[in-house]
């Protein structure tokens, strides 16, 4: 990772520079108006329904509905910051656990009272993250006792049922649904599973007011891939992705994989979409973490489907059937195009499977298999047809399983 800056019009009031400190800095994060007194909740939480906050964690459901959900249900709430990053191209919410350790802290400490939880969990599997948000619950102890819990990484353990699970002493796998956490989670409580961008955005919300509109507009976004530098970037909603793709070393992209692997692949046009997530959903792709991994134009699409593939098939929990079948009939069957294998059917069989296998497992990963399936045929019907018989020389090497090719380390 070679760059973290900023985007916006003003810099100092996003998550990535000034005012807030980084680390273990907390006389700064003070000064900037953090761990302010909450005197009405409800005000806060009106704030964040009116600028239209959605949560970070992929999904991009409205945040004030979830803590109002979870603020109604029966019983005393529990609230629980998700750092567990499953993309292996994002890199933002371990960014924020080490750098800005303090500003999801105080996220944590306005959900327990807009929710009126008495119980937090700062969840992670980054040995870095971990220690600085020990240091920071040192540093200030919370209002509310608060527990750092660690699980092994994975793709599926950000799961909202998988945190649960783990938090609760099992395995960070997922569960079927329901209930969700918000009706019974850790103990049986209902139970905010928060992103810790979207909590660091409710701490920024409560010490600037006047900056809430920008601070719910904008994204912490991952860029990789295409030669050039890996950078975090926050970025304003709606910037089209050639001003990203430009910025920052990107500009000779033929293609781009959006959302980590969840949104699918993009060709032709891509460069005139807008970042966010309306305008991405309606283009057929998907926001999802904000990480966004550009092809070069040497790159083959069909390689890049196969990897992305082979990767969910190896990080499936093994526990839906039909998962366990559905993605590794897609990494087998992609992985046969790339190397030339591909039969008169084969492009018709991968249609119908992205049609048939979404929401049938447990959690996403089935789902981000099949539309990457189904994106690759939509955008590059071309490449996948003149595999038939012959593989490219992009494709030549065997695919592998780890997910190296999108992988980020943390600045």
């Amino acid at each position: 990772m070679t760059g973290v800056f900023s985007l916006l019009p003003d810099g100092r009031h996003g998550l990535l520079g000034p005012p807030f400190g980084g680390g273990a800095d907390l006389s700064r994060h003070l000064a900037a108006g953090g761990y302010a007194p909450l005197p009405a909740p409800g005000r806060l939480l009106d704030r964040i329904a009116a600028v239209g906050l959605r949560g970070r964690g992929g999904a991009g459901f409205p945040a004030a509905v979830k803590l109002r959900t979870v603020r109604d249900a029966a019983g005393p709430p529990v609230v629980v910051a998700n750092g567990e990053e499953g993309e292996p191209g994002s890199v933002k919410d371990r960014w924020l656990l080490r750098h800005r350790p303090h500003l999801v802290l105080d996220g944590l400490r306005l959900a327990a009272a807009l929710t009126g939880a008495g119980r937090g969990h700062v969840y992670l599997s980054d040995a870095p993250a971990a220690q600085a948000v020990r240091q920071a619950l040192a540093e200030r102890p919370p209002d509310l006792p608060v527990d750092v819990v660690r699980a092994e990484h994975s793709y599926v353990a950000g799961e909202e049922t998988a945190v649960v699970r783990r938090i609760d002493g099992g395995p960070a796998l997922p569960t079927a649904k329901p209930p969700r956490p918000y009706e019974s989670g850790v103990g049986g409580a209902p139970t905010l599973v928060a992103n810790v961008e979207t909590l660091a955005r409710i701490a920024v919300l409560h010490a600037r007011p006047d900056d809430a509109a920008l601070v719910a507009g904008t994204h912490l976004v991952t860029l990789s891939g295409a030669g050039g530098a890996a950078v975090l970037v926050e970025v304003t909603a709606g910037t089209h992705l050639t001003v990203l793709a430009d910025l920052t070393g990107h500009g000779r992209a033929g293609a781009v994989l959006l959302g980590g692997l969840f949104g699918g692949l993009h060709g032709a046009g891509w460069r005139d979409l807008p970042l966010d997530h309306d305008g991405l959903s309606a283009a057929g792709g998907a926001l999802g973490c904000g990480a966004l991994h550009f092809l070069r134009p040497e790159d083959c699409p069909v390689a890049v489907a196969a990897e992305a593939t082979a990767y969910l098939a190896a990080q499936s929990a093994r526990q839906c059937g039909v998962c366990v079948s559905g993605t590794g009939a897609l990494a087998t069957t992609l992985g046969a195009v790339a190397r030339g294998e591909a039969g008169d059917d084969t492009a018709e069989t991968l249609r119908r499977w992205s049609r048939q296998l979404p929401g049938r497992g447990a959690c996403g990963l089935l789902d981000a298999a099949a539309h990457l399936a189904a994106t690759l045929l939509a955008h590059f019907p071309d490449r996948v047809d003149a595999h038939r018989g012959s593989a490219c020389p992009a494709c030549g090497d065997p695919v592998p399983g780890d997910g190296r090719r999108f992988t980020v380390p943390v600045p």
